[in-house]
């Protein structure tokens, strides 16, 4: 594979093994991990890597990239197809090389095409993967928001769908979760939607109405049908020890995004794999205010970190946590940094088939080179083929 053949052959590079680094070179054969051998490879046709860092593909389990495509301003929607390309390119570039797409159901605005726009943006990605044009391996991720009232049927119509991978319970209501603080609330909604404060006063109470009559049955809706089908289950924005005992009883297999340090550890503590964002990482704090995602990792209470809204964010997180929170460690600190978006997202939700440097797996690769802990993406292979 790659450029046509059926083997590709990696050398001289700083391989990113499950508990360390190691120099040398490997073989991908149909599409599969076939040989590792730490010495370097004399084989015609293989590439040398220069010293580069050779890391297994990154998993992405929620990026809400696909939505800035396809919603590039408020009230304004891009050409599917064209959009969707877009993100996929967008994505392999950053050495993504498997993708759960998170589609949100239901919305909190009625300004928002959120929910015109679900079936189109659910039909596109089916087709687009189907038809061989789609650089990544994308899986959709239902974003559930419970606090809207036509959630059920417009959930219905997907919730069946072969490339369905995860699905998700979110709830925006004004107070909870991730807008704790009804201040970050009004500032991100009332910039969004360009609102008087007038408007964001009515709009608050009518989102908190929708809370108290939607979110609590139609949680349980969803966890239900979830159950029904054996789909991963993730709880978003938990932000109390009660929520993550939901989570936990609901039979959730990752808490996405907790926002306090309480919610995580127990979380944590209770067998769900802790996600955070990337940007997060990157910025150093939360875009809401919400608990930081490296005092989190200090806290050995973070497992997965996703791209979430920057796809280049999520490499660039794992540099920067190997080189801080788990630079204690100097020999695994990087092989773990890369764990938290390679192996444990696959781990999570049951694909067992990827995520690490290992025989027998598959041969999703990224090589890239660090400057001052930021990633410079060299080449991106998914099953062996260059799609980067």
């Amino acid at each position: 594979m790659g450029d046509g053949l059926d083997e590709l052959i990696l050398t001289n590079a700083r391989l990113l093994l499950p508990e360390r680094v190691a120099l040398g070179s490997l073989v991908v054969r149909d599409g599969v991990i076939a040989d590792i051998d730490e010495t370097p490879s004399n084989a015609a046709g293989a590439l040398d890597c220069a010293g580069d860092f050779l890391a297994p593909g990154l998993v992405e389990l929620h990026t809400d990239n696909i939505e800035r495509h396809v919603l590039p301003r408020p009230g304004t929607q891009w050409p599917l197809q064209a959009a969707i390309l877009a993100h996929d390119r967008e994505i392999a570039a950053a050495g993504i090389t498997t993708c759960f797409d998170a589609v949100c159901v239901g919305e909190v605005h009625p300004k928002s095409l959120r929910v015109e726009i679900v079936d189109e943006v659910c039909d596109a990605l089916a087709d687009l993967s189907e038809a061989g044009a789609l650089k990544a391996d994308h899986r959709l991720h239902l974003r559930c928001e419970i606090s809207y009232g036509g959630l059920l049927p417009l959930l219905a119509r997907h919730i069946d769908r072969a490339n369905l991978g995860l699905v998700s319970v979110m709830d925006h209501t004004p107070g909870a979760r991730q807008y704790v603080e009804v201040e970050h609330y009004a500032e991100y909604y009332q910039g969004k939607f360009a609102l008087s404060d007038a408007e964001l006063e009515a709009f608050i109470a009518e989102r908190r109405a929708d809370g108290a009559r939607h979110s609590a049955s139609n949680r349980r809706a969803v966890v239900e049908l979830v159950r029904a089908r054996a789909l991963p289950l993730a709880s978003h924005d938990d932000a109390t020890v009660e929520h993550a005992d939901e989570a936990k009883l609901d039979g959730a297999a990752v808490a996405e995004f907790p926002t306090t340090q309480e919610a995580a550890r127990r979380a944590h503590e209770s067998g769900l794999a802790v996600l955070m964002g990337g940007p997060n990482v990157v910025r150093g704090r939360s875009h809401t205010g919400n608990v930081s995602a490296g005092d989190l990792c200090q806290q050995g209470l973070l497992d997965i970190v996703s791209s979430d809204y920057v796809p280049s964010s999520a490499l660039h997180a794992a540099l920067i946590l190997a080189a801080g929170p788990l630079s204690a460690n100097e020999t695994t600190a990087l092989p773990r940094a890369i764990a938290m978006v390679s192996k444990t997202p696959a781990a999570a939700i049951g694909l067992a088939d990827r995520g690490a440097i290992a025989t027998g797996l598959r041969g999703d690769l990224v090589r890239f080179a660090a400057r001052d802990m930021t990633p410079v993406i060299r080449g991106v292979w998914r099953q062996g083929i260059r799609i980067a």
